[in-house]
C-alpha cells in the first residue's frame, strides 16, 4: 500500500485480502473515489483519520476487518459520522437517514491511530498483518483477487479474465508470489487509465516485446 504515496491522482484502489492494517499512505490520494479494503487487518476505527481529508471518496469496502467489532450499527455509524460524504458502504447504500443517525450514535475521529513499535522496527499490527496474510485460503485469493481485476477490466472496455485460465497459473505458485503479481497486475490496469496515447504506444511496444521474449523462450524450451 506504500505505493499509493506517489500515486496521487489514483482514482480506484483494490487491496482486499491483502493483510493491511494501516492507511496512512492512502492520505494525499485527493482523486480517490473508490476503496475497497474487505479481509485485511485493519484493527482500528481511527484509521479513518486518513481518509477524512478525501474530498471524492463515494465508495468504501471495509467490511471484514476487526476493526468492524462485534456490533455492526455501531461501526456503520462511526465510519458514516467520519466520512459522510460516502454513498455507499460494504456494498450498501448509504441513506440520508442513517448519516442524521451518526451524528448521535458514532464516534467522531479526531487524531491518528497510535504505532506501537517492537525491537525489529515494524510495528505491532504491521507484524501480525504479515503473518495472517499467509493463512488465507487459496479459494478466496483467487476469487477476490478475480473479481476486483475483472472490475478494472470492466471500466477500462477490456475482456474478462476466464476464471479457467486465471486459475491454470495461480495454482501453481506459492501464496505470497501469487498475490504480489495480482497486486501488479491490478496496479498497472489502473495506472492505464492515466496514461495518453504516448503513453499508451510506449506501453504496447514494451508489451509487444516482451511477449515475443516469452514466445522465443517457450520455443527454445520445446
Amino acid at each position: 500500500i506504500s505505493i499509493c504515496r506517489d500515486l496521487p491522482n489514483i482514482e480506484v484502489i483494490t487491496f482486499s485480502v491483502n493483510g493491511i492494517s494501516d492507511l496512512e499512505p492512502l492520505h494525499q490520494c485527493q482523486n480517490l473515489s473508490e476503496l475497497y479494503l474487505r479481509k485485511n487487518n485493519i484493527t482500528s476505527l481511527d484509521e479513518l483519520f486518513y481518509l477524512k481529508a478525501l474530498p471524492r471518496l463515494r465508495v468504501l469496502w471495509l467490511a471484514e476487518n476487526p476493526c468492524c467489532g462485534p456490533d455492526p450499527h455501531r461501526y456503520r455509524m462511526t465510519v458514516l459520522r467520519n466520512l459522510p460524504s460516502l454513498q455507499k458502504l460494504d456494498n450498501q447504500a448509504v441513506t440520508e437517514e442513517e448519516l442524521s443517525q451518526a451524528l448521535v450514535d458514532g464516534e467522531e475521529i479526531t487524531a491518528p491511530p497510535a504505532r506501537r513499535s517492537v525491537e525489529n522496527g515494524w510495528s505491532e499490527s504491521s507484524a501480525s498483518s504479515a503473518a495472517g496474510a499467509t493463512t488465507e485460503p487459496r479459494s478466496e485469493l483467487l476469487s477476490c483477487s478475480l473479481e476486483e481485476t475483472n472490475k478494472t477490466q470492466e471500466e477500462l472496455d477490456m475482456k474478462p479474465v476466464p476464471r479457467d485460465k486465471y486459475s491454470s497459473f495461480s495454482f501453481q505458485e506459492t501464496d505470497c508470489s501469487r498475490k504480489k503479481r495480482n497486486n501488479v497486475l491490478n496496479a498497472i490496469l489502473l495506472l492505464i487509465k492515466e496514461l495518453d496515447a504516448e503513453g499508451l504506444e510506449v506501453i504496447q511496444q514494451t508489451v509487444a516485446r516482451r511477449l515475443q521474449a516469452f514466445q522465443k523462450k517457450e520455443l527454445q524450451e520445446e
